[in-house]
Order: structure tokens, then C-alpha cells, then sequence
């Protein structure tokens, strides 16, 4: 998306330009997250794969956004996104 501009050749006397547009393709799961089973007091990774290295991943627990804590932790390697969760508990459910 960031080569989308005007291109020119110049050759002194004149001039040639065109307008690039690059079109995005759209980022899709190539592996969706899969159900899991955990025991309490232990921890719980859960992991997707996106057809786009690099894509921001946001992860939720229903309606509420979670950020990394002690509790939570992201990890990004390239198209593949995982959330580890410590310590479950029955409320992780």
C-alpha cells in the first residue's frame, strides 16, 4: 500500500507519469482458534494463524479487550498469534 503514488520518467524535455494504486488484500485466518479444555491452576495457549505476517491482533474475553499481564501474554512470529493464559480458573471460561 505504501508504493501507491504518482510515478514519473523524466527524459529533459519531457515527461511521462502515472498513477500507481495498490490494493490491500485482506487478512483472513488461515487456522482459527480451537476450542480447549484446561485444569484449574494451569495454563491454556491458544493460537491462530493469519494469511498476513505482521497483522495487529487484538485478543477478548467476550465484550472485554485484554492486555498482557501476569495473567495474559501475546506472542506475534510472523502469521502466527497466540494468547497464553496463567493460573486458569473457572472465571477464564
Amino acid at each position: 500500500k505504501s508504493d501507491s503514488d504518482t510515478y514519473s520518467c523524466d527524459i529533459g524535455d519531457a515527461q511521462s507519469r502515472a498513477k500507481l494504486t495498490v490494493q490491500e488484500t485482506p487478512v483472513l485466518f488461515k487456522q482459527e482458534l480451537q476450542n480447549e479444555e484446561a485444569k484449574e491452576g494451569k495454563q491454556v495457549r491458544l493460537t491462530c494463524e493469519l494469511s498476513k505476517p505482521g497483522t495487529p491482533v487484538k485478543w477478548m474475553k467476550g465484550d472485554t479487550v485484554l492486555y498482557a499481564s501476569e495473567k495474559y501474554e501475546f506472542k506475534q512470529h510472523g502469521t502466527v498469534a497466540e494468547l497464553i493464559i496463567r493460573d486458569v480458573k473457572a472465571v477464564d471460561a
